[in-house]
């Protein structure tokens, strides 16, 4: 029997754009040889009543009432290598179809339903993908044909521009001291496990978007494509 991880602490549902929903949630893991608390998020897309969950985040009983308010879960979706812990529980609880891009390392029990890459098919309509070609460990970002172009990131765009309510103390000092809380920031865990090159970057930015809802820190709403050309040109000087 496939053992979930229990549902951790997080915060209510937002619709953040038209049919287009955010959630944070807690997220304890060791990096660099301790153990930290920090924050993390799912996106939901809705599409002709149907779900599709990305970032995965567990919610517990009265979160997955909001949940099953919205629509009908079909879909989640994974697209970065360092997420994925809660996947299991909602294609099981769901009976949902699974995407992740090929090489990521998923659970045992697991079985990737539908691959996610360029070009392919797509779990929602209006929708697009990114794929990181130079990384050591598969990411992508997707991308919405809606209000101007969102980005739906996992790790590599990050938007902490500051500490929230899931982080414990000793976290916030940690993360503080090595620049995590960066408005518009690449992830640095990403860079440091992934080691992306600088042509991911040119051909990101040729991408247009208006926001961007990334696997941790708020929702970038309006503007945020001028924001991380900065960020790539300050980390890749593209």
């Amino acid at each position: 029997m496939t053992q979930y991880q229990d549902a951790l602490p997080h915060g209510n549902i937002q619709e953040v754009l038209p049919d287009v929903f955010f959630v944070t949630g807690s997220m304890k893991n060791e990096f660099f040889g301790s153990m930290w608390q920090f924050s993390r998020n799912m996106t939901v897309v809705r599409d002709n009543g149907n779900l599709t969950i990305i970032n995965s985040v567990r919610l517990n009983d009265e979160g997955l009432a909001e949940l099953d308010k919205l629509g009908k879960v079909v879909n989640v979706v994974r697209i970065g290598d360092m997420h994925g812990v809660d996947d299991p529980f909602y294609v099981d609880h769901y009976k949902a179809t699974f995407w992740a891009m090929p090489g990521m390392g998923v659970q045992k029990d697991l079985k990737v339903d539908k691959l996610l890459t360029e070009g392919g098919e797509m779990p929602f309509s209006d929708c697009s993908f990114f794929e990181f070609k130079s990384v050591q460990r598969p990411e992508g970002i997707l991308r919405l044909d809606r209000e101007g172009g969102v980005m739906i990131a996992c790790d590599s765009l990050q938007n902490w521009v500051e500490p929230d309510e899931f982080f414990d103390p000793e976290t916030v000092s940690t993360m503080a001291n090595m620049n995590f809380f960066v408005k518009a920031n690449l992830g640095l865990a990403w860079l440091h496990e992934s080691k992306p090159e600088p042509s991911d970057f040119i051909r990101l930015k040729e991408i247009p978007f208006e926001h961007a809802l990334c696997g941790h820190g708020y929702p970038f709403i309006n503007n945020a494509q001028a924001e991380y050309h900065q960020t790539f040109n300050r980390f890749f000087n593209v």
